[in-house]
């Protein structure tokens, strides 16, 4: 819990906290609505391709936002947008107002695609390096919270009271996590690094490396959430109690491990945390899909979906701490905004694959294949494991030998500037030259020092000048 002990970070993830409670409580609802006014299945799949729209579509402009603006101003501002979305679906009555629904449904969607870049990319401000994995740890904590919270809330409130009393409670949380995200100081923009791989942006091999293993896990997530549902009736002979009961506890681990990895004395790397997440979440697979051949037992399949909600939250704990790391301030929001829209148009692709292919090669074999990709991500991971080679700039720096500084070139080979003879002064022109001054003895003899000069030098002696070590790639210019 050490990042917590920071002032600014409680109140970011305090706020995280209730506006992705308000997040699920309308995600979740607002397609049950879709298909209570519709009972088309179309129109409700038509609800979740709005949702995951905007994180594809403006993902590099919500980078470039983050990078450009102040992040606090614009999570405020994110946060205000939504609460002010929210009112126009108190005309919503029936199916004729289904275009006020889907509209409300992309600008809550377009908003989170803003939000997220933005908050990563100000998190490293606010602590210290060394915290990053325990305080994304934390988020993730906070985000499954909201989930576990707003999800089910979504849809008792929806059957208890109808939507104006959602709108009512979602409109509390956005307006409390703009007042706690307005009450943060703000974090300082780093200087750049020039250590930092290709340059700070996305040239970085580790970025690229990252960027990849979020493609895969992207696109096994779209095959998952199509295919769930279709695995539990199937295989197991369940129905919508089995599929809600398995879905949700899959919180209960995510929620255990990430407050394991923020309490942690000591951080694993981040590159470990994604071989390790990815790889145990495609053994975790690979043993729920092939269970059935042993038992349809439901208890056991609780204990195993218990399970696979961890991994998820080490890996993405990794992945999100080693892009902070990787990239420079001024690049950070960037990367984060091609990181969402890489993870959900991958995540697009593999429910288009799933849809296509399910009914051709049979719903285990694809989820087979899902947990290969998870598997692949944990190969691709392993890059992430080496440590980054230093960038060419700065390694060339560190090798080249200090330039004299030109406004002291010697005689014998002028700076250009100074190819020309230049007139004397006249006001030191009649003086004689000062004789050259010996070098102090190197051994540290006060007394050949003082008689290797005259009295009056003597006077005004302090003795030798000292000079520090140049920094990383400084030239060090005689005075």
């Amino acid at each position: 819990m050490r990042p917590l002990r920071h002032r600014d970070f409680r109140r970011l993830w305090l706020a995280g906290l209730i506006s992705d409670s308000g997040d699920w409580l309308l995600l979740v609802a607002l397609p049950i609505l879709v298909y209570q006014l519709t009972g088309s299945s179309l129109q409700t799949s038509f609800a979740f391709l709005i949702e995951l729209a905007p994180a594809v579509l403006l993902g590099p402009v919500a980078g470039h936002l983050a990078d450009r603006w102040d992040r606090r101003r614009l999570l405020v501002t994110v946060v205000t947008v939504q609460a002010a979305a929210l009112l126009p679906l108190l005309f919503v009555h029936d199916r004729g107002d289904l275009p006020i629904l889907y509209a409300v449904i992309a600008v809550e969607a377009a908003a989170l695609a803003v939000f997220g870049p933005a908050r990563n990319a100000l998190l490293p401000t606010l602590i210290p390096a060394a915290e990053l994995v325990p305080a994304n740890a934390l988020l993730g904590f906070g985000q499954n919270a909201g989930r576990l919270v707003g999800g089910p809330l979504g849809g008792l409130l929806l059957a208890v009271s109808g939507l104006p009393v959602i709108v009512a409670v979602d409109l509390v949380t956005f307006l409390a996590a703009g007042l706690l995200i307005a009450g943060v100081a703000g974090g300082a923009r780093e200087a750049a690094d020039p250590q930092t791989p290709g340059g700070g942006g996305l040239g970085g091999r580790r970025v690229w490396s990252a960027l990849g293993v979020a493609a895969l896990c992207g696109t096994a997530q779209g095959v998952f959430v199509v295919l769930f549902v279709v695995w539990v009736a199937r295989e197991l002979g369940g129905g919508a109690a089995e599929t809600g009961l398995l879905r949700g506890v899959q919180a209960i681990g995510a929620i255990t491990l990430g407050l394991l990895l923020a309490v942690a004395r000591r951080s694993p790397a981040p590159g470990t945390l994604i071989a390790v997440g990815a790889g145990a979440f495609g053994l975790l697979s690979l043993a729920v899909w092939n269970g059935p051949l042993v038992t349809t037992a439901l208890p056991v399949y609780v204990a195993l979906f218990i399970l696979v909600g961890a991994p998820g939250v080490v890996m993405i704990t990794g992945l999100v701490s080693l892009l902070q790391q990787e990239t420079a301030d001024g690049a950070r929001g960037k990367v984060f905004g091609v990181f969402g829209a890489v993870f959900e148009g991958s995540s697009g692709a593999g429910m288009l694959a799933a849809g296509l292919l399910a009914d051709r090669l049979g719903v285990v074999p694809l989820l087979n294949g899902q947990a290969l990709l998870y598997l692949t991500a944990a190969a691709t991971a392993t890059a992430l494991l080496r440590p980054a080679k230093p960038h060419p700039a700065t390694a060339t720096a560190l090798l080249r030998p200090a330039k004299p500084h030109p406004a002291n070139a010697t005689p014998d080979k002028p700076h250009a500037a100074n190819a020309t003879p230049t007139k004397p002064n006249p006001a030191t022109a009649t003086a004689p030259p000062r004789p050259a001054e010996p070098l102090p003895v190197a051994s540290g003899d006060a007394a050949g020092v003082a008689a290797a000069r005259t009295s009056a030098e003597n006077a005004n002696w302090s003795g030798p000048v000292i000079r520090e070590p140049a920094l990383r790639g400084d030239a060090v210019h005689p005075d």
